[in-house]
């Protein structure tokens, strides 16, 4: 048995604009609501979530029975969360608040095998189909998609150097962290925030680096993709589901005498 490819590092790769879906209500069942929609990827969190690896388990099944790529937060740059995670099958990473080079480095090699890092080798999980994979070893790395997540000022300015990591698939923007970090929290969308981003996304573009980022205005969201980032998410799952609800009872309680 081979390692199937991943569509979503496949896309990264091809520049294919790819529209996401933020996971946060730690629920398999949920998961199996919007897994059919037809997002091209999916962003489980475990920072800021109550999921645990059973529940992200649980959600990562139920979106293999879909074409949406399900990409994992882990909760900080740690290498024993790492690789609990790509154990269980997890097609990437998001790794947060990347602030360094070096941080860079560690995260690519927490998912490497020795030599190339520090990944631990386990031969029966669900990640191998439970040792039928023959080839993972030799085809996990280049199928594994690594996200870093740049979320202040600092980290920002040295977009970059932190791109330039060899085995870095793409980087992310934390809009709501670096509102924090200048003064706006609160403020993800301030034109502050954004005349930071912007600038630093554009030169990564410029270089070829797949750039991302989730914002919950869809038409902020296409203006990002048609301005050259790759990968956005567009909306959380619990977002969605809090406006529907007051969207709902204000409509039926606007109508009632």
């Amino acid at each position: 048995m081979q390692l199937a490819a991943n569509p979503f590092t496949a896309a990264l790769t091809a520049g294919r604009k790819q529209v996401g879906l933020w996971i946060s209500l730690a629920s398999n069942f949920s998961a199996e609501v919007v897994a059919p929609a037809g997002y091209d990827w999916a962003l489980i969190d475990m920072e800021h979530s109550p999921n645990d690896y059973f529940s992200t388990l649980g959600q990562l099944q139920a979106f293999a029975a879909s074409d949406t790529t399900a990409i994992v937060r882990v909760e900080w740059n740690d290498p024993v969360a790492v690789k609990r995670l790509l154990d269980l099958g997890a097609p990437g990473l998001l790794f947060p608040m990347i602030q360094t080079v070096e941080e860079a480095r560690r995260a690519v090699a927490a998912t490497r095998y020795p030599p190339n890092g520090t990944r631990g080798v386990s031969g029966a999980t669900r990640a191998t189909k439970f040792g039928r994979i023959s080839d993972y070893t030799a085809r996990v790395e280049a199928e594994t998609a690594v996200l870093l997540q740049l979320e202040t000022r600092a980290a920002v300015e040295q977009a970059e150097a932190i791109a330039d990591v060899d085995g870095v698939s793409g980087i992310f923007f934390g809009p709501a962290d670096i509102a924090a970090d200048i003064g706006k929290l609160g403020k993800p969308m301030d034109p502050e925030v954004w005349a930071l981003i912007k600038p630093a996304a554009q030169k990564l573009i410029a270089k070829g680096v797949p750039v991302g980022t989730l914002v919950l205005d869809p038409g902020f969201a296409t203006e990002l993709l048609n301005e050259g980032f790759t990968f956005v998410a567009c909306g959380t799952d619990a977002s969605i589901l809090a406006r529907g609800a007051d969207a709902l009872l204000a409509q039926v309680r606007g109508g009632m005498a």
